[in-house]
């Protein structure tokens, strides 16, 4: 049985036939480059969000906008190939286009110093899924458990898999839609995803013990219940 009240363990058996979704292609805006003097310029009075032994990580800016910079931490990586900063320009497109609000976009860019690559963004308003499942009561947090299932099986019938998918990412905005921040390292397949890819997102997610408590403890009927309303493909639950 998988994710059964009171059980935070997954188990499946392997992959199965998926079946096919429209391809989205990403049309996102092309890096640029951006001097030493622009970063100063742009960043002087920013606010450092973010940050850790090798400098500022996210900022904001005077503007209002945010500033989130990514380094390559390998010599041989695939950031050298297609940049985070672009992927997650790429991947905010993709997800405005299956109709899950992101930030806004404002640019993508190659720094020259720092050696960095950064994206501008434009904020989404509200608080993260986790913020409000702690203060919520507990028909609240059923009624978040069955938007969250409804987001999930949205995400799992386009193709994209958010392996760092939890509640600290996912943003309950003003008009109580769920919005996406931080996806950078999200994947699109070209296929709805299988059963198996789903179950294994679901792991990933279970790793974190509240978000666990919250989905599948307490609130699992009212996650799978979401799920159900936009996917055919709910059964994995319970293998």
């Amino acid at each position: 049985m998988v994710a059964e009240a009171g059980d935070c363990t997954i188990r499946g058996h392997g992959p199965k036939h998926s079946l096919e979704s429209a391809d989205i292609i990403s049309s996102e805006p092309t890096m640029l480059p951006m001097s030493a003097i622009a970063y100063q310029t742009l960043t002087s009075d920013a606010e450092v969000l973010e940050a850790d032994g090798h400098g500022p990580k996210v900022m904001r800016l005077a503007t209002g906008d945010f500033l989130k910079l990514f380094r390559r931490k390998h010599l041989i990586s695939s950031e050298a190939i297609r940049p985070y900063a672009q992927r997650f320009a790429d991947n905010a497109y993709v997800l405005r286009e299956i109709g899950v609000p992101v930030p806004e976009i404002v640019g993508v860019y190659r720094l020259s110093s720092p050696k960095r690559t950064a994206v501008r963004y434009k904020g989404l308003p509200g608080i993260t899924l986790r913020q409000a499942m702690k203060n919520a009561a507990p028909p609240q947090r059923r009624d978040l458990a069955n938007r969250f299932g409804q987001l999930l099986a949205k995400l799992h019938e386009a193709g994209v898999y958010f392996r760092s998918l939890h509640l600290g990412n996912v943003l309950l905005l003003p008009d109580l839609r769920l919005g996406l921040i931080d996806f950078a390292d999200m994947r699109l397949a070209r296929k709805r995803l299988s059963l198996w890819k789903r179950r294994r997102n679901l792991k990933h997610m279970q790793r974190y013990d509240e978000d666990c408590r919250w989905l599948f403890e307490e609130n699992i009927e009212d996650l799978k219940r979401g799920y159900k309303e936009i996917s055919d493909q709910e059964d994995f639950f319970n293998e």
